[in-house]
C-alpha cells in the first residue's frame, strides 16, 4: 500500500462504522474511494462525483440547510454525509461548502456489494435516525438485561418451596407452632387444607407481635383475626426486580410466589437483600432502621457509590432513576417518622407530596428536592404550626442527606405549597383556565407530584379533578405546548462543539435541559391531553401510544431517545462522582466517542421531529 492509501486507509479506520470492518475489506474500500474538492459556496454533490455517493469529509466543512434556508446541521472532518446516497433525495437536499473542502467519495452500491456480510454497516447508512437509534436502544437494553444481577434474574433463583398454609379456623397459637416447628417467618392462610382451597390472607412473625401479643388477644381465637388480607403476590415467571419493586413500594417483607393461581413458594426481602452487598434494597433496608438524622446522613454517602455501581454495570437509567428515587422516598418517609416522633401524631390527615425527579421517579444521586403538603380541609388555622414544623424538620434532613434546597424554593417549607385539599384544587384550577407564563411554569412542576408518605387519596382527587379540565383542553395545551417548545434540542456537533441555532457554536451541550427535559414535556403534554394520570416519562408515553395524541411508533422512538440520553448523563455523572467532583448535566462532546455522538443526532432528530409535530397542531 502506497503512502497515499495508507493515510487514506489510517483516517477512515478510525470512523464509525468502518471501524468495524476487517482489514480486506477496509482496504477494499478505500480503493474504491476517490478523491474530490469543494471550492466554498459552492454546492454538493461536486459534479466531477456524479449520483448516489457516499462522502467522507477529510478536511473543511459543509453546511446542510432546508427550503426555507434554515440551518439543519453541518459537516466537519471525520464525518460521513449520507445525503446523497439515493438519487431521489438529492432534488430535496442543499448542501454547501461553508470552506474549501477535501472529500473522500465511494460509489453507494460499490460500497453496499463490499459489505455485503455486515449488516450492521450497510444499516448505519441506510436506516434512519428512529431506526439506528432504536437498534443502539435494543443493543443497550440487551447488554443491561446480561449485566443486571436482578434485573432479569428469574425470581427462582430466590424464593423457597414448599409454602406452607394454614387454615383460616386454627388458632394463632397453632399458627404459632406451626411457624416455629418448620422454621419460617409467615404461613399463607386458606379456607381448609384441601388442595384447591383459595389463599385468604398471609401471618407473619410481625403480624403476631403486633395484633396478638401486643394488644393481648386470646392465643385460641382463629389465627384469621391477625392475618392480613387483600395479599400481595407475584407470579412464578417473574423477575427477582419485580419482585423488589414490589415489597419496596408497598413495604412488606414477605411476598408469596403463586404459580396457576395457586400458593406455590415464599420470596423474602432478605433472600433479595442477600444476592448483593450493596443495593437499593439494601439501602432501604439500612435507612428504615435509621435512629437519628446524623445515622440518616451517614447512610446517605452510598447513593453516589450505588449509582457508580449501577452504571458500571449497565444498568438502564429507567432502573437506575426508579431505584434512586426509591432511596429518596425512604429518606423522607423516615425523616417524617422520626419528625413525629417529637411533633406528636398530625392534627389532621396530609400527603406528603414529591414533585419533579422524584415525583416522576427518575431522580439521580443527589439531585435538589422538590416537595409540598397537601392537608385535609377539616385542618384548623392553629394545625399550620404543627406542619410548618414538619417541614422543616424534612427539608433541612434532606438538605443534610445531600439533596439541596430547591433553587426556585419549591418545598413545604414554603406556606404556598403547604395548604389544603381546596386550595390546591383551586391552583390547578386557575392554571388551567388562566394559562400566564407563571402558571405554565407551575403546571411543568406540579403536574408530575406523587405521593410519597400519608393519605394518597388526597393527591388522587386532585389529579381527578385536573385531567378532567386538562383532557381535549386545546387552548391550555397549546399554551402549554408553546411554552414547552422553548427548549429546543441542539442541531448536532461541529468538530468539537455542540452546534446550536443559527451555528452557534458552544463548549458543553446541558442533557438535561437540551435533550431530556423536551422529551419529559412532551410527554406530560399528551398525558394530559389523554387523561392519563401516570407522572413517569416512559410510563406516560407507553400509555398514551397509539391515540390520538402519539403514534405507537413516535412513542417507541421518544422512549428509545429518552433511555439513550439519560443513560449518557447516568454514566457522565459516575464518572464525576468516581472523581469526587459534583454531579452535573453538562457533556462536552470530546469526552465521547464518534459513534455516541452519532447516536445523539439521531436522539436529537427523533426529539426535533415529535417537537415540530407538535407545534404545528397549535
Amino acid at each position: 500500500m502506497d503512502n497515499d492509501l495508507a493515510d487514506i486507509s489510517a483516517f477512515i479506520h478510525e470512523i464509525p462504522p468502518f471501524d468495524q470492518l476487517p482489514p480486506n475489506l477496509l482496504s477494499q474500500v478505500i480503493s474504491a474511494c476517490t478523491i474530490c474538492y469543494v471550492e466554498q459556496g459552492y454546492s454538493m454533490p461536486p459534479k466531477q462525483c456524479g449520483a448516489n455517493k457516499l462522502y467522507i469529509l477529510r478536511k473543511g466543512a459543509l453546511t446542510h440547510t432546508d427550503h426555507n434556508d434554515e440551518l439543519l446541521g453541518k459537516y466537519s472532518e471525520a464525518d460521513i454525509c449520507t445525503l446523497f446516497c439515493q438519487q431521489e433525495n438529492e432534488g430535496d437536499t442543499n448542501v454547501q461548502a461553508e470552506e474549501d473542502t477535501l472529500l473522500y467519495c465511494i460509489d453507494y452500491q460499490t460500497l453496499h456489494t463490499i459489505v455485503i456480510n455486515y449488516p450492521a454497516v450497510i444499516e448505519f447508512f441506510s436506516q434512519s435516525a428512529e431506526q439506528r437509534l432504536k437498534r443502539k436502544m435494543s443493543q443497550i437494553n440487551e447488554e443491561a438485561v446480561i449485566a443486571s444481577s436482578l434485573m432479569n434474574t428469574s425470581i427462582k433463583q430466590f424464593y423457597h418451596t414448599p409454602v406452607t398454609t394454614i387454615e383460616k379456623s386454627a388458632s394463632i397459637q397453632q399458627a404459632a407452632i406451626k411457624m416455629t416447628e418448620r422454621g419460617f417467618s409467615c404461613l399463607i392462610i386458606t379456607e381448609d387444607q384441601s388442595s384447591t382451597s383459595k389463599p385468604l390472607g398471609i401471618v407473619t412473625d410481625k403480624d403476631l407481635r403486633r395484633r396478638c401479643i401486643a394488644q393481648g388477644l386470646d392465643y385460641s381465637l382463629p389465627v384469621s383475626e391477625v392475618m392480613t388480607t387483600n395479599m400481595l403476590t407475584i407470579d412464578s415467571q417473574s423477575n427477582a426486580y419485580e419482585a423488589l419493586m414490589i415489597m419496596t413500594a408497598k413495604r412488606v417483607h414477605h411476598l408469596p410466589v403463586m404459580k396457576k393461581g395457586k400458593p406455590h413458594a415464599m420470596v423474602t426481602i432478605t433472600d433479595l437483600m442477600n444476592n448483593e452487598s450493596q443495593n437499593a434494597v439494601n439501602v432501604i433496608h439500612i435507612i428504615r432502621k435509621a435512629k437519628d438524622v446524623d445515622e440518616l446522613t451517614s447512610i446517605s454517602t452510598m447513593l453516589p457509590k450505588l449509582q457508580i455501581k449501577m452504571a458500571k454495570l449497565g444498568t438502564t437509567a429507567d432502573h437506575a432513576g426508579k431505584s434512586i428515587s426509591a432511596i429518596t422516598t425512604a429518606f423522607t418517609i423516615r425523616l417524617i417518622e422520626l419528625a413525629e416522633q417529637t411533633l406528636g401524631k398530625a392534627p389532621v390527615a396530609y400527603a406528603w407530596l414529591a414533585a419533579g425527579s422524584q415525583g416522576r421517579q427518575e431522580q439521580f444521586a443527589h439531585s435538589d428536592q422538590d416537595n409540598a403538603l397537601i392537608i385535609a380541609d377539616d385542618m384548623q388555622p392553629d394545625d399550620d404550626k404543627w406542619f410548618a414544623q414538619l417541614a422543616t424538620f424534612v427539608s433541612d434532613g434532606l438538605a443534610r442527606c445531600g439533596f439541596v434546597y430547591c433553587p426556585g424554593d419549591i418545598m413545604a417549607t414554603n406556606p404556598k405549597w403547604r395548604q389544603p385539599q381546596h386550595v390546591w384544587h383551586s391552583y390547578f384550577q386557575r392554571w388551567v383556565n388562566t394559562p400566564s407564563p407563571k402558571a405554565l411554569l407551575n403546571s411543568s412542576v406540579f403536574f408530575d407530584l406523587t405521593t410519597v408518605h400519608g393519605e394518597p387519596s388526597l393527591l388522587a382527587q386532585v389529579r381527578e379533578k385536573l385531567l378532567e379540565n386538562t383532557k381535549g383542553n386545546s387552548l391550555f395545551l397549546a399554551h402549554l405546548s408553546k411554552n414547552a417548545l422553548s427548549l429546543r434540542p441542539p442541531l448536532g456537533f461541529f468538530r468539537d462543539f455542540v452546534l446550536i441555532k443559527n451555528g452557534e457554536n458552544k463548549n458543553v451541550l446541558d442533557l438535561k435541559h437540551n435533550g431530556i427535559a423536551p422529551i419529559v414535556d412532551l410527554a406530560r403534554i399528551y398525558a394530559l391531553n389523554e387523561g392519563v394520570a401516570a407522572t413517569n416519562t416512559i410510563e406516560r408515553l407507553q400509555q398514551v401510544a397509539g391515540t390520538p395524541s402519539l403514534t405507537k411508533s413516535s412513542a417507541a422512538n421518544l422512549i428509545d431517545a429518552y433511555e439513550f440520553l439519560g443513560l449518557l448523563r447516568m454514566e457522565h455523572q459516575a464518572k464525576l462522582l468516581q472523581a469526587n467532583e459534583k454531579p452535573d448535566n453538562y457533556l462536552a462532546p470530546k469526552h465521547i466517542s464518534k459513534l455516541e455522538r452519532e447516536h445523539l443526532k439521531d436522539a436529537f432528530k427523533v426529539i426535533k421531529t415529535l417537537q415540530d409535530s407538535r407545534q404545528a397542531t397549535y
